[in-house]
């Protein structure tokens, strides 16, 4: 019986060089005609069907804006971002919620037609298991529930020291806190950095948002026109 010799150092399998030899990343594609978008800089969809964000790119993102576009599988993310100075939360209210974290996000599902309420945790998005009724009772005071376009805005809640901030926005980016969340998490709290990380998006937010009532309205492209 014949034995091979022994591969020498220089000898590494082939199945192997894949993993010895970086490699740049590969490139963000539209998810409808392929083509490469900016990986930091492109807009998304929705596919209601999947229940999932897709990237796509400036052209397809307009198309599917348009009404009847994918017989509406498709829905583009909009790109407003609206604030409601004047609602008010106690804690009492916020308690009622039951979540146990000061952030959370809403939206509607329109398969289901009901609201989804999520809270960023080490585990990613967590739902919060409670009845429409207690959402009704704390959106009822703000204007922007009755703005909010279903699967592709949000209802953005932070609770801070005793005060709420109440914000419209579009839902990839709640998406994009509950991973940033999930990668800085450490401890119980979560830790310094991704609560300094927790700062500088809502203070990105708070830079974008328009007060609601100001005169800000949705455009065909998803954009916010004075």
């Amino acid at each position: 019986m014949s034995v091979s010799p022994a591969p020498t150092r220089s000898a590494r399998p082939a199945g192997l060089r894949r993993f010895l030899t970086e490699r740049p990343p590969r490139p963000e594609r539209c998810e409808l005609c392929a083509v490469a978008v900016a990986e930091d800089d492109h807009r998304h969809l929705v596919d209601t069907e999947k229940r999932a964000l897709v990237c796509a790119c400036t052209p397809c993102a307009l198309l599917m804006a348009q009404p009847g576009a994918a017989a509406g599988r498709f829905r583009t993310v909009p790109a407003r971002y609206l604030t409601d100075p004047a609602h008010r939360l106690d804690d009492s209210a916020w308690d009622a919620l039951q979540i146990p974290v000061g952030v959370a996000f809403l939206f509607r599902n329109a398969a289901l037609d009901r609201l989804v309420a999520l809270y960023p945790s080490p585990a990613g998005a967590t739902e919060s298991e409670l009845d429409a009724a207690t959402w009704t009772d704390v959106l009822g005071g703000t204007p922007l529930a009755e703005l909010l376009e279903p699967d592709v805005e949000a209802l953005l809640l932070r609770r801070t020291d005793g005060h709420c901030e109440c914000h419209l926005v579009p839902i990839d980016i709640c998406y994009e806190l509950v991973g940033r969340m999930r990668l800085l998490w450490q401890g119980f709290d979560g830790g310094a950095e991704a609560r300094a990380a927790l700062d500088a998006f809502f203070a990105d937010v708070a830079r974008r948002a328009r007060p609601v009532g100001g005169g800000a309205r949705p455009a065909s492209d998803g954009a916010v026109r004075p």
